[in-house]
């Protein structure tokens, strides 16, 4: 059953329709949209800040303080990636949305986005605590829908295929990530590894 015919008489949702609960959800995923992606940009600059310290350290033989700058470089990247993987996937999660409030496809397109959102939800809880917070609050309404509109229709969700579908949009999300900070953030300097041999003599 689409949401077009949702909205005609006879409402599924007394309380508030469903086209107005998606438009909510919608602008409560774009406010978290802009929060990550700030976030994400934050991180770079940091990861970039890091980077030239370790080569500064580097050029100057300070292999420790060099060494140290990159672990902590090689930590911010991985942030950095769960971040943009994040992004990435609530931009698909988003398209999604829009396109069966706009379109009114049936229900059963929205099952997947609330797979990717939680999927996003536990990445981001070490990261961005407070927007994974939301993402979790928002994709348990979106999962409420989905219930309320199965039982309401008796119509059967594939759940199967819409978890599957999460999957790989957040597959996707992650290798598209991968790439493009390797595209942007350059190499670290190979660093020196300990001569042991002058350390095994001098003992």
């Amino acid at each position: 059953m689409s949401i077009k015919k949702w909205d005609k008489g006879g409402r599924i949702f007394e309380r508030t329709p469903l086209k107005q609960r998606l438009t909510m959800a919608i602008h409560r995923l774009k406010v978290q949209y802009s929060r990550i992606e700030g976030a994400a940009m934050r991180m770079e600059r940091h990861e970039r800040d890091l980077f030239e310290k370790c080569v500064n350290a580097h050029m100057k033989s300070d292999a420790a303080r060099a060494a140290l700058y990159a672990n902590e470089c090689a930590e911010a990247r991985k942030m950095a990636k769960v971040v943009l993987g994040a992004q990435l996937a609530l931009e698909k999660a988003l398209l999604r949305l829009e396109t069966v409030h706009q379109l009114g496809e049936t229900a059963a397109a929205i099952v997947p986005v609330a797979g990717i959102l939680k999927a996003i939800q536990k990445d981001l809880a070490g990261v961005i605590p407070e927007v994974s917070y939301e993402i979790g609050a928002i994709s348990d309404e979106i999962g409420k829908m989905v219930v309320e509109v199965g039982e309401a229709t008796g119509m059967s969700i594939d759940m199967e295929a819409a978890n599957e579908e999460a999957k790989k949009v957040l597959e996707e999300a992650a290798a598209v990530a991968e790439h493009r900070l390797k595209e942007k953030l350059p190499e670290l300097p190979e660093l020196p590894t300990p001569d042991t041999s002058t350390t095994t003599a001098s003992r």
